[in-house]
């Protein structure tokens, strides 16, 4: 396929693979959060490392593949986009032939991943302590 990467690169790493050239990969620097979210949303797919980007592909519906042979967020694998492909090179090809034939899976959103989180806490907290004399 000819599609391009975009990679936003931690310095360090830039610094080591600086000698080296690729033609579809495209080097920027670290993104802010809303930065970050957009290219994400705007992307055919994402390749990361990182357990918190597994959160954001999975609300925005992208299909995440996680290099890594664990995840803190099982719910982005069992209900979201996220798929955990482990660190073995030679399985990543696995991977992208489900992704370039269009047959990723079709995740949801969780339950309580709707942005009310606050309001249920607030709500709880009320509920235990706001009849109360403190």
């Amino acid at each position: 396929n000819n599609y391009k990467i975009v990679f936003p690169i931690h310095p360090r790493t830039k610094q080591n693979l600086k000698s080296k050239k690729f033609k579809n990969i495209i080097f920027c620097d670290s993104l802010s959060y809303f930065e970050f979210n957009y290219m994400v949303a705007n992307s055919f797919a994402v390749i990361t490392d990182s357990g918190g980007v597994t959160e954001e592909t999975t609300v925005l519906n992208i299909p995440c593949l996680t290099v890594r042979d664990n995840t803190e967020r099982p719910e982005t694998i069992d209900q979201g986009t996220n798929e955990l492909i482990g660190t073995n090179v030679d399985q990543f090809d696995k991977y992208f032939k489900i992704l370039f034939n269009n047959e990723w899976k079709k995740g949801i959103v969780p339950k309580y991943w709707d942005g009310y989180t606050g309001d249920r806490i607030i709500n709880l907290l009320y509920d235990i302590y706001g009849k109360k004399k403190l």
